[in-house]
Formats: C-alpha cells, structure tokens, sequence
C-alpha cells in the first residue's frame, strides 16, 4: 500500500493532519488524510495501519475520502478536562464567573509571538459534570470534571486557554495539572452537536485515528 508523494525536488508523503491536538493532551477524535498511489480496500488499510503503530494509537475507520477538504468538515471539539484536587462546587462557581463575562482575555506564546486573544468567545458549551467515580485515581480527593466544547478560530482556543480563562474570571489554580481528553471533533450543528466528519464518507483514504 505505497504512500503517494508530492512532486518536486523534495518530495513528501501526501500526509495531511486535520486539527491535530496540542501537545500534552489526549485524544480519541484525531483525524488524517493519506494519498495513495493505488486503490485499496479501506478495511484492509485500517487493518495494516493499526499494525504498524504503537500499541494505544488504535486506528478505528478508514474510509475512501469524497469531495472537498477534511479540515473543511472540523469546526469544533468536544473536550474532557479533569481537575484532581479540585471540588467540583468551587469548579462551578468559575464556570458561572467565565460564562457571565463578556470576554476572557487570556495570553499565549504562539509562532508569531506573545498575543493575548478572547478564550470565551470561542466557547460554545462548558458544562461541570457530575461522576460517582474517582477519576483522579486517589479515593477521598475531589476531582472536578469540565466538558467543554470549543469552535476552531484562530488563534486556537486550547483546553489550557479555557483553564487560564477561569483563572482570570475566578482565580482557580488547580494544585496538580489538569488531564485533558478530545472525545470528538466535526462539524458542529445548530443544536450544540458535533457531527463526525467521516459520517459523509462511510461508503467510500481518510483515516480515523485514536
């Protein structure tokens, strides 16, 4: 199954990452775009990618890629953050103060330097969510839970921006870092949803990857 390369004196794989996730956090929504020189049975794809990366990278689907762009099809992410050590009364109280404010300016170092841009207007739903379970893996400490769901802009609204944009509004430091976990990506519906963007797609090389 050759990959198909760009022409020119330094040729590249026809690789193509939609949205790919920040570094330091998890992802079970990360999608990609590969050219092949051949047609190929998707399945089989799926089958001999997975093989081929390391054991927790799960390629989940493969599909025969349709019209238009991937990253044309991704304009939100729903995100997990966990907060261990964080009550998850206090956690809602700055949700309240982020979701009162008109704007949360928050500042980040990105390639064109140091910019201080709005986290709140990015942000379509952030919500506390209420657990039995212990996520922070340690009975008896509290562990706040935020889904969170974001707009693609630019710059990016990142999961670290949302946590620096409730500690603006609210001075909330959680003590131990936050855990963060993308659990979809596509294309967001008036109704708050966010639609898979291989949905179009299931009939016929984009790639589904965890």
């Amino acid at each position: 199954m050759p990959v198909a390369y760009s022409q020119g004196f330094t040729p590249h794989p026809k690789i193509s990452y939609a949205s790919a996730a920040p570094t330091g956090v998890a992802s079970e929504a990360e999608y990609l775009e590969i050219g092949l020189c051949e047609e190929v049975d998707p399945a089989e794809l799926r089958i001999a990618l997975d093989a081929a990366l390391s054991p927790g990278l799960d390629i989940l689907d493969a599909v025969v890629a349709g019209p238009g762009s991937l990253a044309d099809r991704i304009d939100a992410s729903r995100w997990r953050i966990e907060l261990p050590g964080v009550d998850p009364a206090v956690l809602r109280h700055a949700v309240s103060a982020f979701l009162a404010a008109p704007e949360v300016p928050v500042e980040r170092m990105t390639k064109q330097g140091r910019r201080v841009f709005d986290a709140r207007g990015a942000v379509v739903s952030i919500d506390v969510i209420s657990t039995t379970e212990a996520p922070s893996e340690v009975e008896g400490v509290p562990c706040a839970i935020l889904e969170v769901v974001v707009r693609q802009v630019t710059p990016s609204v990142r999961p670290d921006d949302v946590l620096s944009g409730l500690r603006v509004v609210a001075d909330l430091a959680p003590p131990v870092p936050p855990r963060a976990t993308r659990l979809a990506q596509g294309t967001l519906t008036a109704q708050g949803e966010i639609v898979d963007p291989l949905e179009a797609d299931r009939d016929g090389a984009a790639i589904g990857e965890r």
